[in-house]
């Protein structure tokens, strides 16, 4: 190929046409990763689980049914920000073929146009249905129907670590912001509090790289105290004048009220409340206790997961902390109502080897690589080795896979603002992974075809 730089061109350029060209273009595009997740993907099966339809009267809208999923598999296929995803898709043709939209000279500069997609789509995600579509579609290039591996991991969301001194003064400064506004409205006085001396406190406490208790005590005991006055004068407020306020505001404060309580127990007590409140924003987030030497606690989703020949599937998704060990026989279960096979091989880590579930798996000719009980037996040497097989497959390749999703599928942190959302971003990130490890094998059997 011969290269030319455009500073040195004489007269003028052009750009084959996108329209003229479309074939080759295509055909290009479907070599790549990203046209391997598009033929992978069944279309117009998710479009029909999704429920999404075309607005009804009036003008098209701007990306089609199908152009609004996929724009959320190539969010994920590309990591980006919002913003981000809008420029790139601007400028990629390849881009453009996997979102069923062709721009020409035109550029899309709403990138609220993401989110508000991925809302709407979160209020009809059924991960079991949806599931099942894609196994549906994937099962001819899934081998070993009857193995399965289970693991459970955390997808933490993006959140400060929080303390008890952060989020009561989350709380504070944001009644204290409301109340100010409402005592505007009605042209009533503000209540007199310290609040400014204890923002010039909590400020000069947050910069301190040593926290000492001698410190900590006093401002958390002041930042309650303060807390408490602004909620009686919020409640009193209420009851005296008529002010209409949205279901968001009402949210909010029924959780600094839940917050303010909870932090005041755990002041006088020293014991962690239950259902603990972490996010002034997301208040369904709970504290998962990994028991990790680097992240002894993690805050987000955690989701019990199978591995079908190295093909991921969510068994459970929880924002409380739950034992998966209980769950090892809805994981088989699961796995045998989307194979139509009865699982005879689960590899699974020792949390999951509970007497309960041994006996589930002896019952059902279930083999495992569990650690065995007792005396071990004259034959056991090819028992150990199948063990082996299993824990190994495990520990790489289902473990390996947590991995590669959290750093090359944007589940490492996840920014989704809302319950709904995350539970789509996290659905949206394992199969976006899923689909391009399907569609490397649809095209290496295409190729052995070919040859």
């Amino acid at each position: 190929m011969k290269l030319q730089r455009i500073s040195e061109f004489q007269h003028e350029f052009s750009f084959l046409s996108a329209t003229e060209n479309f074939d080759a273009y295509y055909a290009r595009f479907l070599q790549s990763d990203l046209g391997k997740i598009y033929t992978a993907i069944p279309w117009e099966s998710l479009v029909a689980t999704f429920k999404v339809k075309e607005k009804a009267p009036g003008s098209k809208m701007l990306f089609s049914p199908k152009g609004r999923i996929a724009l959320m598999f190539l969010k994920h296929y590309t990591c980006c920000s919002d913003r981000k995803l809008l420029e790139q898709l601007n400028s990629n043709i390849d881009y453009q073929f996997f979102c069923d939209i062709h721009l020409g000279f035109s550029r899309l500069t709403n990138f609220k146009i993401v989110s508000q997609i991925r809302c709407e789509l979160a209020e009809k995600l059924q991960i079991d249905t949806l599931e099942k579509v894609l196994y549906n579609h994937w099962q001819s290039h899934i081998e070993s129907k009857n193995q399965i591996t289970v693991d459970a991991t955390c997808y933490e969301s993006e959140l400060r670590y929080p303390t008890p001194q952060k989020l009561l003064w989350e709380a504070v400064d944001w009644l204290y912001g409301q109340l100010r506004k409402n005592c505007k409205i009605l042209g009533l006085k503000m209540m007199r509090t310290k609040y400014i001396k204890w923002k010039k406190r909590y400020h000069g406490f947050s910069k301190m790289r040593r926290k000492t208790n001698k410190k900590r005590k006093p401002l958390t005991r002041a930042l309650l105290h303060l807390l408490n006055k602004l909620i009686g004068f919020e409640k009193e407020l209420r009851s005296s004048y008529k002010i209409e306020f949205s279901v968001a505001y009402f949210r909010r404060v029924a959780t600094i009220k839940k917050v303010y309580g909870q932090q005041k127990q755990y002041f006088e007590t020293g014991v962690s409340p239950k259902n603990r409140i972490v996010s002034m924003a997301k208040d369904y987030l709970r504290p998962i206790v990994r028991g990790k030497e680097v992240k002894p606690v993690e805050f987000g989703a955690k989701v019990n997961k199978l591995q079908i020949e190295g093909i991921n599937f969510i068994e459970h998704l929880s924002f409380n902390a739950f034992n998966e060990g209980t769950r090892l026989k809805s994981t088989i279960y699961k796995a045998q109502s989307l194979t139509k096979v009865k699982t005879k091989i689960v590899g699974a880590d020792a949390i999951y080897a509970t007497n309960k579930n041994r006996n589930f798996v002896t019952k059902n000719n279930i083999r495992t690589d569990f650690k065995r009980k007792g005396k071990l037996p004259k034959n056991y040497g090819q028992e150990k080795k199948l063990k082996a097989l299993i824990t190994k497959e495990r520990a790489t390749r289902l473990e390996g896979s947590f991995g590669k999703e959290k750093e090359h599928y944007h589940l490492k942190k996840i920014k989704a603002k809302t319950k709904a959302t995350e539970k789509l971003w996290i659905f949206f990130g394992i199969h976006t992974a899923n689909a391009l490890e399907i569609g490397r094998r649809i095209q290496n059997n295409q190729n052995q075809i070919a040859a």
